[in-house]
């Protein structure tokens, strides 16, 4: 079952529930979760005319119909690619996310950075790189020879 997150007027889909949302954001399943979001008429005009390609309105007739139309649209957005439906999301604040959040920062990190911020083995860093990182949540891990060894980051993906 895909997931949507409302962030403001922005949407994104997810195979999978997110593990935390902040008091600013929605997670919607059905049809029924946006009509009962709370959001005003305003305010699911706002999210319309802010996905790709919808033809701007100035307001929806109802909440009935705004729910009807931005279910629909939803149901074309493209699944979060950093995640494999099925696969859990890392804990926040876990030896994984932290790997992740390293492997994400623009100078990315090499492993001797991942062995002393998780107090990990060389052979552990490897294998969650592979194992986890690459197979299990399907991230796009690229690496390269630079001047303080083979640096790790996580490819930025394409957002819509």
């Amino acid at each position: 079952m895909t997931h949507y997150v409302i962030r403001g007027d922005s949407v994104t889909a997810h195979a999978s529930p997110p593990a935390t949302i902040s008091e600013d954001e929605r997670v919607v399943k059905s049809i029924e979760d946006v009509a009962a979001s709370g959001l005003s008429k305003a305010e699911l005009t706002a999210i319309w005319n802010a996905l790709p390609g919808a033809i701007k309105l100035a307001k929806f007739k109802d909440r009935k119909a705004a729910a009807r139309r931005l279910w629909a649209a939803f149901a074309e957005l493209p699944v979060d690619p950093e995640r494999v439906a099925g696969s859990p999301a890392p804990r926040a604040g876990s030896k994984q996310a932290q790997v992740i959040d390293l492997f994400r920062r623009a100078e990315g990190a090499t492993v001797a950075e991942v062995m002393t911020a998780t107090g990990w083995q060389p052979h552990t860093v490897r294998g969650i790189v592979s194992g986890t990182l690459k197979k299990k949540l399907g991230l796009t891990v690229v690496s390269a020879k630079e001047e303080r060894g083979r640096v790790y980051r996580i490819a930025a993906q394409a957002v819509l």
